[in-house]
């Protein structure tokens, strides 16, 4: 019997064979990393995105970073930055674009004057609803290859790989 990477990649399984696989390109060299199976994935899960969240004109760290404050009171961006691993720069620039559309807002802290903290304008608050509304199932032609426990045990496993930290040298 051929390995399972074989048989993915030919379709024997009952499954589409990947796009290399169709156009006849060898990937067995690849697909014993989990980096590279990972990508894979994520192209598959982007396009949904792109098709569903688009037309609301939402990149997938912009959606991210809405629910996050939808989700966490008091949130600075000290936090946010943290919790996204993007730097401060890089934050900065996509709350600014956030708040232009008149989706988020920065605001004096009652506890402490000197800090600023982030919310959803009744506009996000919306938008941010309707984003998850339609999140909720955009996954799911995509994932349909998976049960739910599958799913549930996937999800589990990218999560721990994402918290892992490096081992110093």
């Amino acid at each position: 019997m051929p390995p399972l990477a074989d048989l993915h990649a030919s379709g024997e399984d009952g499954a589409a064979p990947t796009a290399a696989a169709a156009a006849g390109v060898d990937t067995s060299r690849l697909t014993h990393l989990v980096g590279y199976a990972a990508s894979r994935a994520s192209i598959q899960l982007k396009k949904p995105f792109k098709r569903l969240l688009g037309p609301l004109q939402l990149k997938a760290v912009e959606f991210s970073v809405l629910v996050l404050v939808a989700s966490n009171r008091g949130l600075n961006q000290k936090q946010l930055g943290a919790a996204l691993d993007l730097s401060a720069p890089n934050l900065a620039v996509i709350l600014d674009r956030l708040a232009e559309r008149g989706l988020v807002e920065r605001v004096r802290s009652t506890i402490d004057r000197r800090a600023q903290q982030l919310q959803l304008t009744p506009a996000g608050r919306a938008l941010t609803e309707r984003a998850e509304g339609i999140a909720a199932t955009m996954e799911n032609e995509a994932l349909r290859v998976l049960s739910p426990a599958e799913r549930a045990l996937l999800i589990e496993l990218l999560l721990k790989v994402a918290r892992a930290r490096p081992a110093r040298r």
